[in-house]
């Protein structure tokens, strides 16, 4: 029998299509993807808040979980940051 399971490109495109749905926020881009034994984990950048320079713009980033099907099964906001603003890489933690 076929395999039923959406590809990995679908199961991206789905993420993104409804957490937008469900947020009512512009999902960017998946900055973090991988399957896991109940399905895909990914994180989901997000933009929270438009500014004026775009580089002021209040984005977040989410973590998704997805069924084997690809079906949104939960999320949570795990940061919020300005677009012009990098990483601050501490030691030994997030």
């Amino acid at each position: 029998m076929a395999d039923d399971r959406p590809s990995p490109m679908e199961v991206l495109r789905q993420a993104r299509a409804q957490l937008t749905e469900l947020t009512g926020m512009t999902a960017e881009s998946v900055s973090s993807f991988e399957q896991t034994e109940d399905g895909w984990s990914l994180d989901v950048e997000v933009l929270e808040l438009a500014r004026v320079p775009d580089t002021m713009s209040l984005m977040a980033s989410y973590q998704v979980e997805l069924d084997p099907e690809g079906q949104l099964t939960g999320y949570r906001r795990v940061r919020r940051y300005e677009r012009g603003r990098s990483d601050s890489h501490r030691p030994g933690g997030r």
